[in-house]
């Protein structure tokens, strides 16, 4: 599983023009499930996203986590970040998990966030979404539950 994180001012994702998911500071999180991801992977990494520490202290260190700060998460689902380009200029998506089960854990995913207490929206599996934000350092990290 592939968590490409963003530290954002704002964030939210659209389908059809209708606001499907909103948060003011926080992380915007997109969401690659690969084949052999399971519940492991979400567990793992549900608990780093939401203490990984990139929001700064009162000395602008990167030294606070999402649950110290009390931000929201954005969270959307992105197969592409599993995708090959190592061969010619078209991506390949083999790597990417197929529907059913990226879908399984994208929503378990979801779950484990919302057992945390953190404000949280989300994307629409499967759909064109028009996300929009402000990514505040810049600070993105990608962080993956398997080598």
């Amino acid at each position: 599983m592939r968590l490409l994180v963003q530290r954002v001012s704002h964030a939210q994702v659209s389908v059809d023009g209708q606001v499907t998911g909103k948060i003011g500071e926080g992380l915007l999180v997109l969401v690659g499930v690969t084949h052999s991801d399971t519940i492991a992977d979400v567990e793992y990494l549900s608990e780093r996203c939401v203490k990984l520490r990139i929001f700064n202290d009162e000395e602008g260190k990167m030294n606070k986590s999402l649950l110290d700060v009390g931000g929201g998460m954005l969270i959307i689902s992105q197969f592409t970040l599993y995708a090959d380009t190592r061969k010619g200029n078209r991506p390949g998506y083999s790597d990417a998990a197929n529907p059913e089960l990226a879908n399984d854990l994208y929503e378990k995913f979801i779950a484990k966030i919302a057992e945390k207490n953190i404000e949280y929206g989300c994307g629409v599996f499967g759909a064109d979404m028009d996300v929009e934000f402000c990514n505040q350092g810049p600070v993105t990290i990608l962080l993956e539950s398997k080598k």
